[in-house]
């Protein structure tokens, strides 16, 4: 298991959201990168050193401070899309190779390099401008019925990281939450929203609206 490559956003205008950029334009870089917390979300901070979220009401922040898609699952988008899919055009931070990011257990927390940890908190969301950025009418119904979401990870553990650092799994949580089913969970199938309870690294506002629903 490893990293395939560690990519950072080159800011771009973004007329899908009407805002003023994105960094969803990822492309592979050479060297370390350093890779510390970036506190709450509504700065515009990421985990990653000469990268940052714009949209800053929905991205960025903590609980989404690293984003990580396998090349196996890119791959497997190569035939829907004809055309190759190189490392971060999902917006990916992390391109990993050997690891199951989508069935990793919400908690599971992972040890890249000599020096960094990230535990994975929750699946992607797919939004506009991740539509307009592919340029595919009705991606995001393409997407999420797929559940291919790719994992957003917290850092535990701060250094530097860069492409080809090996990745170790150190820690899995003891409950059954998966990135998978946890986006299932929160887009088409919400009679599984209850079972996310045992989840306790979720991202606060999700247990927000786990409290809210069972208290009814």
């Amino acid at each position: 298991m490893k990293v395939l490559s560690v990519n950072i956003g080159r800011p771009r205008p973004n007329p899908w959201k009407g805002l003023s950029a994105t960094g969803i334009d990822k492309r592979p870089v050479d060297g370390p990168v350093a890779v510390t917390a970036p506190g709450p979300k509504g700065t515009g901070a990421v985990g990653l050193a000469g990268d940052r979220a714009y949209d800053v009401k929905h991205h960025g922040g903590t609980d989404q401070a690293v984003y990580a898609y396998a090349r196996e699952d890119l791959d497997g988008w190569e035939g829907e899309f004809g055309r190759p899919l190189t490392g971060g055009v999902f917006g990916e931070n992390l391109t990993t190779l050997g690891v199951e990011v989508n069935g990793a257990l919400i908690g599971e927390r992972w040890r890249i390099g000599p020096d960094v940890v990230l535990e994975v908190s929750c699946p992607r969301i797919p939004c506009a401008t991740f539509q307009g950025w592919l340029a595919r009418e009705g991606w995001l119904k393409r997407f999420t019925r797929a559940a291919l979401p790719g994992a957003y990870l917290r850092v535990i553990e701060p250094g530097e990281i860069r492409g080809g650092d090996p990745l170790e799994i150190v820690h899995r949580p003891a409950h059954e939450v998966t990135v998978a089913m946890s986006f299932r969970a929160m887009t088409l199938e919400p009679e599984l929203f209850p079972l996310l309870a045992v989840a306790d690294a979720l991202p606060e506002e999700t247990k927000e609206r786990l409290r809210r629903r069972t208290s009814l």
